[in-house]
């Protein structure tokens, strides 16, 4: 398939730290066979100055082709995902999460299966290949194995890692499906739902992984994985649109 345009998604809350940052980092990289850009920032009512870092960011880089959302009342990372999953306009686009935990370097990593003719869908697993991953939280490790196993039972899927952030979709097929799910549900909706699709084609490539601390700014949190458990029954095993 051909891809003119990747659109970059990034859900923004309490980022004025980091965004520029990681906003220098999607400006740098070149993708592969001349694909361009577009990032589509939400910005979920952040309640620091979040929309002044956006805005200047955009005005002192106005070849970085930005579009720039906010809502009124926070909603929700998933929320501010329907709101930028609506605006694409690219052929495909990837999820990008405005800290510093993923490097966007490696979006030719999930552009290649689809470059070459054989995916769809491309998640980036952090628990695959041998690139650096930060040591952290053993029982967020063992949650998210557990969450993943139990979505690939309902989803018929052998992903290693359906809670990462690092999802490329394509476009028409993502817009042409109903998302709910406002908060972290919105991985575990969304991969049963693409899994749903005739003839979908879901390939899965090793990333690298730099998370954070919660001093440092990581927001999930216990609450998020029970929420997560029950969207999988919910779109899993009683098939709620």
């Amino acid at each position: 398939m051909i891809i003119n345009t990747l659109s970059v998604i990034i859900p923004a809350y309490n980022e004025e730290r980091t965004i520029h940052l990681i906003l220098n980092k999607v400006k740098a990289v070149e993708l592969i066979s001349g694909i361009q850009k577009e990032v589509i920032i939400v910005n979920d009512c952040s309640k620091d100055d979040t929309e002044g870092a956006i805005l200047r960011y955009k005005e002192a880089n106005p070849d970085l082709p930005i579009s720039y959302f906010k809502h009124d009342i926070n909603k929700g990372k998933g929320a501010a995902l329907h709101t930028g999953i609506a605006k694409a306009t690219g052929e495909y686009l990837i999820i990008q999460d405005a800290d510093l935990e993923y490097d966007p370097d490696e979006y030719n990593d999930l552009l290649k299966p689809v470059v070459n003719g054989f995916a769809d869908v491309v998640y980036g697993s952090r628990f695959m290949g041998s690139n650096p991953h930060r040591i952290l939280f053993f029982w967020h490790t063992i949650g998210n194995r557990w969450l993943t196993f139990a979505s690939n039972m309902f989803s018929n899927l052998n992903l290693t890692d359906m809670e990462t952030c690092y999802k490329l979709f394509n476009t028409k097929m993502l817009q042409g499906i109903t998302l709910t799910e406002k908060r972290f549900g919105f991985e575990p909706e969304v991969t049963i739902k693409m899994s749903r699709i005739p003839h979908i084609r879901i390939y899965e490539v090793g990333i690298s992984y730099y998370g954070r601390t919660y001093y440092e700014g990581k927001k999930i949190g216990w609450k998020d994985g029970v929420r997560a458990i029950y969207c999988i029954l919910k779109y899993g095993l009683f098939k709620a649109n």
